[in-house]
Formats: C-alpha cells, sequence, structure tokens
C-alpha cells in the first residue's frame, strides 16, 4: 500500500479525497487544508483525519503527497516534499510565475523523486485513442489539428482574477495536449480575444473567448478555439487530419438517445459543466501514478512537460496584449524534455 496524503480541502480536493480513498493500492493517511474545518470535514467523510503540515512531508509516515491547494502554494509543497524524498502528484500549474515554476521544478528534478503534474485531459480515454492512432501512423503525417475546449458559464470573477486568465487556466490543459498529440514543441503563437460576458473581464486584463493558432516545427498547425460561456452545457472536442487521413474524437453527449417525431428529433445534449465531463480521467490520472510508483516505469505528464505547457501559455497571453506573432521560448530546463 502506497501511503498518501491530501493538500487541499476545497472542491478538486474533496474530488482527489474520493479517488484517494477508493483506491485499492493507497492507504489515505490524512488531508491537511488552512482552513481546519474544511479539513476535518472532509477526513470525516472519506474515513481518514485531518493532519498538520509536519505529519504531511514526513517521510517515515508518507510515500507520496497529491497536492491540490490554492495555487500560489503548489510551488512551495512540491518544494517541500522533494526536501523530503516523497513521490508528488500535483494540480496544474507549478506555479504562476514561470521563474518560479523553473526554480521549483529544479530543485525536485535533483531530488530524483517522481513527480507528475495532473493533465488529466491526456487521460480522457477517447483522447488516449486518439493519440495512440496518430502515433502509430494511421492517418499518416499530421497537418491540421482543431481544438474546442468551451464552458457552459462565466465562472465567479474573483476566480478569474487569480486564475493566470483563459490562456493559463483553461487554454493551457490543450496547450498540452497539443504537444502530446503531435509530438511537437509549437514555434510560434497567435492569440486573439474578446469579451462577451461581463465587461468586468476587461478590466482583469482577460477575455472570455478566444482562437489561438500554434505552429509547429513540422509546418503542422493546432487551431484552439475556447469559450467560458456556451449556453448549452460543456463542449469539448479534438479533430486532426493527416496526410492520409483523418480522426477524431468528439463531443460527448450525457446519453446517446435520439427521439424521431415529425419535422425533428430530439437528441440528448452536453454535460452541465467541466467537471461532469472530465471526472472519470482524476481517477485514471491517479491509477497511472500509483502503477508508476508500484512498478517504477516512466511518469507522466512530467514537470518539464509542465513547464512548456505554461511556456506556450505564456506567450500566447502576450500575443493577446500585443496582437502579433510571438515566438515561444522554453526554459533552458525543459528544453529537452
Amino acid at each position: 500500500m502506497i501511503r498518501m496524503a491530501l493538500v487541499g480541502a476545497g472542491f478538486i480536493g474533496s474530488v482527489h479525497a474520493e479517488n484517494l480513498t477508493a483506491h485499492p493500492s493507497i492507504e489515505f493517511v490524512g488531508v491537511y487544508d488552512v482552513d481546519e474545518v474544511r479539513s476535518n470535514e472532509l477526513a470525516a467523510r472519506n474515513h481518514t483525519r485531518a493532519i498538520d503540515p509536519v505529519e504531511v512531508f514526513d517521510r517515515s509516515a508518507v510515500d507520496a503527497v497529491l497536492i491540490a491547494s490554492s495555487t500560489d502554494t503548489h510551488a512551495a509543497h512540491l518544494r517541500r516534499a522533494a526536501e523530503a524524498g516523497l513521490a508528488t502528484l500535483c494540480e496544474k500549474p507549478i506555479d504562476l510565475d514561470l521563474g518560479d515554476a523553473l526554480d521549483v521544478v529544479g530543485t525536485v528534478a535533483s531530488g530524483g523523486c517522481p513527480a507528475m503534474v495532473d493533465f488529466n485531459r491526456r487521460f480522457d480515454r477517447d483522447y488516449a485513442e486518439l493519440h495512440r492512432a496518430v502515433h502509430a501512423g494511421e492517418i499518416g503525417n499530421v497537418e491540421l489539428i482543431q481544438m474546442t475546449t468551451r464552458g457552459p458559464a462565466l465562472p465567479p470573477l474573483d476566480y478569474i482574477a487569480v486564475s493566470g486568465g483563459q490562456m493559463r487556466d483553461q487554454t493551457v490543459h490543450f496547450f498540452d495536449l497539443a504537444r502530446w498529440i503531435t509530438g511537437e514543441d509549437p514555434e510560434s503563437v497567435f492569440a486573439a480575444g474578446s469579451v462577451f460576458t461581463d465587461p468586468r473581464m476587461t478590466e482583469l486584463g482577460d477575455v472570455d473567448t478566444s482562437v489561438v493558432i500554434l505552429r509547429m516545427p513540422s509546418g503542422a498547425l493546432v487551431q484552439i478555439d475556447s469559450a467560458r460561456r456556451t449556453g448549452y452545457g460543456y463542449d469539448e472536442r479534438i479533430e486532426v487530419l493527416g496526410s492520409d487521413g483523418m480522426i477524431e474524437a468528439g463531443r460527448q453527449r450525457v446519453g446517446a438517445v435520439t427521439r424521431y417525431r415529425a419535422g425533428n428529433l430530439v437528441t440528448d445534449g452536453m454535460h452541465p459543466g467541466w467537471f461532469e465531463r472530465v471526472a472519470p480521467t482524476y481517477r485514471t490520472a491517479l491509477d497511472h501514478f500509483v502503477a508508476a510508483i508500484e512498478d517504477g516505469t516512466s511518469i507522466g505528464p512530467t514537470l518539464p512537460e509542465a513547464l512548456k505547457a505554461q511556456a506556450i501559455a505564456e506567450a500566447a497571453a502576450s500575443s493577446l496584449r500585443s496582437g502579433e506573432l510571438e515566438t515561444i521560448t522554453y526554459p533552458a530546463f525543459a528544453a529537452t524534455s
């Protein structure tokens, strides 16, 4: 049994707590949160206990840490886990500041402990099959990729204000997927965005609707459209066009029933929110993390891979501001990863 502690008892922490409790290879040691009431309540619901930071990073009692706390604390917890010699599964991002993220990744690497960033879309069943088919050469050389990520409603503005913006918070998952699917690091990015929901988004320096174009070294193009509000549910899909064919991971509906009536068809709609659509991927990502620790196999997405996705997001955010094509500069540490 792998002894795991959880840091963070908010919404996503509660998701991870349920998965930790249910996993047959994990002993859920305990949960820590700065809000003691919240950590006690989450611990009670999952038949474990609330613990303090010293216990979280105690190598004699813990083998691995899952970091699901607020974004501004990820780097500090990662560093402390590395210094304690603990394997770590961390929610994205490593840190909103790319320089600080690079610094802590260096610390983790020097310690040699397994560390993974939970870019959970890689563990979506359909995206995994799409990735397999592309890398097996089933559609020839990749030439054009279309990605869509559209949420049902604008998140609260207090969340938007600390999220890092649409490029770093929402679209970053698809920057990671673009690298993963193509096996290439994009060279340049152009982004354009607008605000259609709340005009206060402009005051925050953010957009709610955007289109991003990435150019790969092979010449392949990736277009990503992102929207914070659809009015019809959560919509996410990927299409890859190759020299010998096309493969698509289509939008997922809540069901597959179609009713045929005079003059119209009525079909099941979309998931109401992002979590309902991607919930299984958190369990699959945890399975991968545990298997890698147990078997000593490769783990991923790695911290350097997460740095690359963040570097793309930084360049895309810069392009939004400048209105210009931006060259993507990758941190030296991540350049060969």
